[in-house]
């Protein structure tokens, strides 16, 4: 229950974030975006400012043995960049880039952004899905060692 509570909390904390800098609004985030145009830096400060933040949590929440509401630091094991990683870095920074939007934002946008922020979470709903198929389907063609 109360790691239900904290990622409540960290989402509402996530979203109001997102709300005040505006960065559920696919204009604001296509200005920044646009580095040879009407460029709108204030992004950047978002930014600067959620790494400051950032950077300030790791080194308060290293210093403790363990997290509040878990037992254990859940630290990713993989630390390998590979080709897949690349290409979904490479499809997501492309999918900002045309919408404005990404999947957090898109997610706080759902209550205020109208039609697009639903055109957006169906197809990226419909993305994942896909791709889930695409990854069964890989499993089931590979081929199975024997036992020894």
């Amino acid at each position: 229950m109360k790691n239900n509570v904290s990622a409540l909390i960290a989402g509402l904390v996530f979203g109001l974030g997102l709300t005040i800098s505006e960065m559920i609004n696919p204009a604001k985030v296509l200005a920044f975006l646009d580095i040879f145009g009407d460029w709108d830096p204030s992004l950047a400060l978002v930014m600067g400012g959620a790494l400051a933040v950032t950077a300030l949590g790791y080194r308060l929440a290293w210093r403790q043995s363990k997290p509040f509401f878990a037992s254990r630091f859940n630290i990713p094991g993989n630390r390998k960049i590979d080709v897949r990683l690349a290409i979904g870095a490479i499809l997501f920074g492309i999918g900002w880039g045309l919408v404005g939007l990404c999947p957090g934002p898109a997610i706080s946008a759902l209550m205020i952004g109208g039609a697009p922020a639903f055109v957006f979470i169906f197809a990226m709903i419909t993305g994942m899905g896909v791709f889930e198929l695409f990854e069964r389907a890989e499993k089931l063609r590979r081929p199975k060692l024997p036992l020894a």
